[in-house]
Parts: C-alpha cells; sequence; structure tokens
C-alpha cells in the first residue's frame, strides 16, 4: 500500500488516447478482469511500469567484469595527465 493519501495525488489532467486491434482489446480486458482492475488503470499501471523500467536501463551504467575493475583501479590510482593533457595545458597558459 502507498504512502500517498488519495488527496495527496496530482490531480489526473492530461489524455491519452490510442487505437488498438480488437485482439489487443479483447487481451487487455481479460488482463484487467484477472487482476482484478479496470482496463484503464491496468493498461496505465503496466504502461507506467515498463515506461519506468525502460529509463532507468537507460540511465543506467552496465560495465563487464573487466571494465569495473578498470574503472576501479583509475579510481584508487589515478595516473597523471597524459602528453597531449599537457601540451594541451601549456598551450592554454600561454595564451592568459
Amino acid at each position: 500500500m502507498s504512502s500517498v493519501h488519495e488527496d495527496e495525488r496530482p490531480a489526473k489532467t492530461e489524455r491519452f488516447d490510442a487505437r488498438i486491434t480488437r485482439e489487443q482489446k479483447e487481451l487487455f480486458l481479460r488482463a484487467a478482469a484477472l487482476k482484478g482492475r479496470s482496463v484503464t488503470d491496468f493498461v496505465i499501471a503496466s504502461a507506467y511500469e515498463i515506461a519506468t523500467a525502460t529509463v532507468r536501463e537507460e540511465q543506467e551504467l552496465t560495465l563487464s567484469e573487466r571494465d569495473a575493475k578498470a574503472f576501479v583501479e583509475a579510481l584508487v590510482n589515478p595516473k597523471g595527465p597524459g602528453r597531449r593533457l599537457r601540451q594541451a595545458a601549456r598551450r592554454y597558459k600561454k595564451r592568459r
């Protein structure tokens, strides 16, 4: 159960319409009935869950074991600036 009280939920002011096939509608009706929910509630909740997971997956950085070890090594034992970075810093300082 959510800790948000009914009167604290944001007002539902937006609409979302979609054209679907008869087969899709029948499937949504059956699935909603199996869950004891309205079709609207079932479809919105299902779409919200998948959208949230999709965004989370896109924002998540996944590294291979080798890459993870290299990343940690770079954090623990950082190397100094390379030749090209030192050259760029000298050029920058000369311009100032």
